[in-house]
């Protein structure tokens, strides 16, 4: 038995909850996975997992195993990191996630060059809005903007992103152009809900040194940010989103910057990854990539 296989093979099924998961996350057959398992057992004495029809999870042993085992595993990828070519040229599979705007607009179009440079990493990208279980999910590293950060994980800033208030031309045809804050009562606008915690949020407005929150009337609202915008355009009410998002947008005539001199607060751009991946080659040199990405003047993170 290979035990440091072994000891993936675990981790994945307590990551993931169950072998059939852990099987085709490793790309492994069904069986062979099973069989590693009761070898693992058999060579610990110890039972590691419970299973019932419904899911699998750790035993008492097998979560305290679990922790040593993510230590272990970790600590012999940056050992061989040290003494060999992947220290300069790291190769692998690398799993991301990030907000489909973000991976859309930002990343995936200055990709080529991360990839010419690293040519050995495969890159998997998860593009959503709601919040992934990095441990869970096996997920490397994500991108997520906003300050709701979770403590547990390594956090990157990567830049402050500038935001705009927004509306369609038909939309302000029909309620009129507010000048100042103050002119947004008979006013509407979309409603932006988190899909991981349930968060509904309103309109915000740096006012010299005070932030102002408002809450107008609605009539949708809506759980992603393609969703988010689309309603916005067919003249549902007033959005507030990231410079970045409304380029093409604001281009094409189809939505509209308003109150320009009151502007929404910036929005914090991190990267988080758990502990355990700090020292990974593969994590680090695309953090680092996405710090000299957004360092880039005319990236369209700002103004």
């Amino acid at each position: 038995m290979d035990r440091f296989n072994a000891m993936r093979v675990f981790t994945r099924i307590v990551e993931l909850g169950g072998f059939a998961k852990a099987a085709d996350s490793l790309q492994l057959p069904r069986a062979s996975v099973t069989i590693l398992i009761k070898q693992l057992e058999a060579h610990l004495g110890v039972q590691l997992l419970q299973r019932t029809t419904r899911q699998v999870s750790p035993t008492l042993d097998g979560a305290a195993y679990y922790q040593r085992c993510v230590q272990l595993l970790t600590d012999l990828e940056e050992t061989e990191a040290v003494f060999s070519v992947s220290r300069q040229n790291p190769r692998g599979t690398l799993s991301i996630d990030m907000p489909s705007g973000i991976g859309r607009l930002i990343v995936i179009p200055a990709l080529p060059t991360f990839t010419a440079r690293y040519p050995h990493i495969a890159l998997e990208i998860g593009l959503n809005d709601r919040t992934v279980d990095l441990i869970r999910e096996g997920v490397d590293c994500v991108l997520r903007g906003g300050l709701a950060l979770d403590e547990s994980l390594v956090a990157r800033p990567l830049a402050m992103m500038d935001q705009l208030t927004l509306a369609s031309p038909d939309y302000l045809k029909r309620f009129g152009v507010p000048a100042t804050v103050d002119d947004l009562a008979g006013h509407q606008m979309v409603e932006y809900v988190s899909s991981a915690s349930g968060k509904r949020f309103g309109l915000e407005f740096q006012v010299g040194t005070e932030l102002r929150e408002i809450n107008l009337p609605k009539v949708v609202a809506v759980n992603s940010s393609d969703g988010y915008f689309a309603a916005c355009e067919a003249g549902y009410g007033l959005i507030q989103a990231p410079y970045y998002h409304a380029t093409r947008q604001l281009a094409q005539g189809t939505l509209v910057e308003v109150l320009a001199e009151v502007v929404p607060p910036r929005m914090a751009l991190t990267a988080l990854y758990p502990p355990h991946r700090q020292l990974s080659p593969r994590v680090r040199v695309f953090v680092d990539w996405l710090v000299e990405l957004c360092a880039q003047p005319g990236i369209g993170l700002q103004r």
